[in-house]
Order: C-alpha cells, then structure tokens, then sequence
C-alpha cells in the first residue's frame, strides 16, 4: 500500500490565525487579502507580545475543515496508508509555548476526523525527514522527499508560477475533488 503524507494547516483546515491576530491587534485582516505567510509583516515589533498572548489560545477551536476533505480523507484513508504530518512548533518562538499546539491539533483532529487513528498523526517540525509515495501540502518545501508532489492551493501559494511548480514535478489543485480525480477516483 502505498504512503500517503498529508499536510493539515491550510490543506485540511484554515486554522484561525487571521482570527487571532485580528483579536491580538484589534484589526479586522482577512486570509484571502494576504499572499505570503510573514506574521512580522502583521504584528510588526510586537511578535514576541503575540506568542505569549497565544500561550493558551488555540488556532483550532470551532475551525471548520477546507470544503471535501472530509469526504476526501475517508476515501483516502481505506486506499492508502494514510499519515497526517503536521508541525506544531511556532516560528520564531520560544518552544515552551507551542506545546499546547501540539494538544489543540491532536484533540482537533481526533474530534473532526474520528475515522483516523491518532496512530496516523505525525507532529514533527522538518517534513522532509518523511519519506512518502504521495504528498499533498501547501507548501512547496514539504513536498521534496515524496514520489508524488500535490501543492493545494492556499492563500499563500497562489502566487507561484506554473513553470516553477512544473521544473520540482509538483501539480497544483485547487480542491479535495481535484485530489481525489488525480488519485483515480
């Protein structure tokens, strides 16, 4: 059976990042307005303000799944040997802080995709550790140590070029139903 490796942020979910540094800030930022993942560029000098303010706050309460992956992922699941990797350390922070990352995306997982066994959560920060057949994830750095390279489409990726996704043997899709067609289903 083949590995298949997928990534959660931005490819199952949109975790509540906007949402949390609108409540930090008290401004009114929308994903769809960013084009590239710089949360300096957002909190300026106040970064190390909002990691403490993040503390005990969760990116993961009430966010919803990206539209078809349930669906995706329960197929998937009974045709591969399905892993979701995950990282859960925050950028530029000191590490004390993520761990309760780590318990927001493991108790999100299991209460929004109870078909998956935690057996198959990998929380590990450099994805490229990971060998896999299949990849799917939003960034094009995670996908170099797999056969299969699938980038889904997010806010922060759209400005990558065709021929630069076609040069590292990467295919874009937009949707969990373009997916599941590219996986012959």
């Amino acid at each position: 059976m083949n590995t298949l490796m997928i990534d959660m942020d931005n490819c199952i979910t949109d975790a509540l990042f906007i949402e949390r540094i609108n409540e930090f800030l008290g401004t009114n930022y929308k994903l769809e307005d960013q084009t590239e993942f710089r949360l300096q560029k957002l909190t300026g000098d106040r970064i190390d303000e909002f990691w403490k303010f993040m503390k005990d706050k969760s990116f993961y309460d009430d966010a919803p799944l990206i539209e078809g992956a349930y669906k995706a992922l329960e197929i998937l699941n009974k045709k591969y040997d399905l892993y979701i990797i995950t990282a859960f350390i925050y950028p530029n922070s000191n590490p004390d802080i993520s761990s309760n990352n780590l318990k927001f995306k493991y108790e999100y997982l299991k209460k929004k995709l109870p078909f998956i066994s935690p057996k198959q959560y990998i929380f590990i920060e450099n994805k490229n550790l990971i060998h896999s057949d299949i990849a799917i994830d939003d960034k094009i750095t995670h996908l170099n140590n797999s056969e299969k390279k699938i980038l889904l489409t997010a806010w922060h990726n759209k400005n990558i070029r065709d021929e630069e996704l076609n040069e590292k043997g990467i295919v874009r899709v937009n949707t969990w139903d373009e997916i599941l067609e590219l996986l012959d289903y």
